[in-house]
């Protein structure tokens, strides 16, 4: 591999950050974030050191569902700034090396959004095929519910019509019906205008549930086969924009996996998050046992080279764990979760990392350290950077989207605004910004703001993490994770213990006469060697190498 391959595949190296635009930074002080206010913290992402900046809905919105309720494809939120403020972040982003994508709702939109105002109007509407609907009584669909304590199916009767509507969410949030040719114009078309102004790709949400309309649909032309709409979505990028790309939010089995990135073709998704593994990561953390974790990443299918995983410990949704056993998914909640306000939808949890690892610094520091070593490419939150924990009196999601904390004043820097006038309140409690914040870590070369700006750095430095081939070491301790990714001639060994006791361990397979072996997190230092690696681990201890062969 050639180092110039990364700029062209650029996401194979790269370093995402999550936020989302209302929660990060009011400039105005209406008590909402803004873009105005992002714009001022660009710098602050740069010296981070990501390098891709995801940033979640910021269109025209109800704001039911936390945007993702879309009343306008083509919009920016008026509380959030305007198209002018948005060109202005992505511009900045831009200048500071940092590249942007842009969540993308192809699945549904809000019941106010003017295509399902005119659908519902009359089954004569020349707008109602932009829409799945039916005229027969769909049954019990209680089972398919994304969301069980608040909604008791995917079908809603409309009194207008008479007539049910599909929405595999919230009922005011209607299934688009992708098989109408004129809706995927609709979608291309809004994917170029934001391509021609600056974005870098999207975030494509909820990709499986095109799938269902095909199971749903109440004739054969309304079925939907999301390969077709994700492939047909890559094909107008490609051609608007060569090097944007696609992330899906693809949480299915293995054996389907494959298929959403194209297989062999590669035509559909560039990368897909890896909810597997990421349930998998807090099985082993429960258990202090790597096990599961090693299985997951083993398991993973052999992908594209083009394509890549998206790696992740918390996003902004809740903490699902619906790909593992009841009595696997028992566990974790037992560990990190044993109380019902932290549970929700029966699947999940409502949490930050740093509260459900009791805040052990040492711990939560080894959960950041295993993230950024596996193969994939790395996606942080925004607050995990500086340990932010969750509101568990706020509704479901919502508990990990509070406000950015930024310094210890009241508000955590975020507004000026009356805390009552928030967009939502900040943190309470042992994890509010008068424990947890930047200000009080951006300078402290102990802090956990300071550490994971090291991971990123020592990440970004190291193209195998995203492009080399990963295998698991063998050893004997259940407790310890040790991987090797080697790319052409150089590899990348990572040790983690994940449970409490001091561990030594011995890698006997990883070095020969002559290799240069660097300690990563230790000012690349040189460490002599007699062929083997032995290692002391502390109780949640972790190292880094480089292993480089003398030729």
């Amino acid at each position: 591999m050639r180092i110039t391959d990364t700029s062209d595949l650029w996401w194979k190296s790269a370093v995402i950050y999550c936020l989302d635009v209302e929660t990060y930074l009011d400039a105005n002080g209406d008590g909402c974030g803004d873009f105005a206010g992002l714009a001022q913290r660009i710098d602050y992402l740069a010296q981070l050191g990501i390098n891709t900046l995801w940033l979640m809905p910021f269109y025209p919105s109800p704001d039911r569902d936390d945007g993702y309720d879309v009343e306008d494809f083509y919009g920016v939120d008026p509380r959030l700034g305007n198209h002018g403020e948005f060109v202005e972040v992505i511009r900045t982003a831009h200048s500071r090396g940092i590249r942007v994508i842009v969540d993308l709702i192809v699945n549904h939109t809000s019941d106010r959004h003017p295509w399902f105002k005119e659908s519902r109007k009359s089954v004569d509407s020349p707008f109602r095929d932009y829409y799945v609907w039916r005229d027969t009584d769909p049954g019990d669909t209680s089972e398919e519910a994304v969301f069980p304590d608040q909604e008791d199916g995917i079908w809603t009767k409309d009194d207008a019509t008479g007539e049910w509507y599909l929405h595999h969410f919230y009922r005011h949030q209607p299934d688009l019906n992708m098989a109408n040719p004129a809706v995927m114009e609709e979608i291309l078309r809004a994917v170029g205008f934001w391509l021609e102004l600056g974005v870098d790709g999207f975030r494509v949400d909820a990709v499986p549930f095109l799938e269902q309309n095909k199971q749903n649909a109440p004739t054969k032309t309304m079925a939907v086969d999301p390969h077709d709409v994700m492939r047909r979505i890559r094909a107008f990028m490609s051609r608007r924009k060569g090097d944007a790309m696609m992330v899906g939010e693809v949480n299915v089995p293995h054996a389907d996996q494959l298929r959403y990135f194209g297989g062999e073709a590669a035509d559909q998704l560039h990368m897909m998050f890896d909810f597997i593994a990421m349930q998998a990561t807090y099985l082993s953390l429960a258990r202090q046992d790597a096990r599961p974790l090693a299985k997951a990443l083993l398991d993973r299918p052999e992908i594209h080279p083009t394509c890549q995983w998206a790696t992740f410990l918390r996003n902004h949704d809740e903490l699902t764990l619906d790909k593992l056993t009841d009595k696997e998914r028992q566990e974790v909640f037992d560990a990190f979760g044993p109380e019902e306000e932290m549970q929700v939808f029966g699947r999940g949890l409502k949490r930050r990392l740093p509260p459900m690892l009791g805040g052990d610094p040492r711990r939560v520091q080894m959960a950041y350290s295993l993230l950024f070593s596996l193969p994939g490419t790395p996606t942080l939150y925004y607050g995990e950077e500086i340990g932010m924990g969750e509101d568990l009196r706020a509704d479901g999601r919502m508990a990990v989207r509070t406000p950015m904390q930024w310094d210890s004043t009241p508000n955590g820097g975020f507004s000026d605004a009356d805390p009552r006038k928030l967009i939502q309140r900040v943190t309470p409690d042992g994890y509010g910004p008068e424990h947890i914040n930047l200000a009080d870590q951006q300078h402290d070369p102990d802090s956990l703001w300071s550490f994971i700006r090291e991971l990123i750095g020592v990440r970004r430095q190291r193209p195998e993490f995203g492009w080399g081939a990963f295998e698991v070491l063998d050893q004997p301790e259940r407790a310890v994770l040790a991987h090797r990714i080697t790319l052409d001639d150089s590899c990348v060994v990572a040790a983690h213990n994940l449970g409490a006791d001091p561990i030594s361990i011995t890698l006997t397979d990883v070095l020969s006469d002559g290799d240069t072996l660097e300690d990563l997190l230790n000012g690349d230092a040189v460490l002599p060697h007699d062929g083997t690696l032995d290692l002391a681990l502390e109780g949640y201890g972790f190292r880094w190498f480089r292993v480089k062969p003398a030729a």
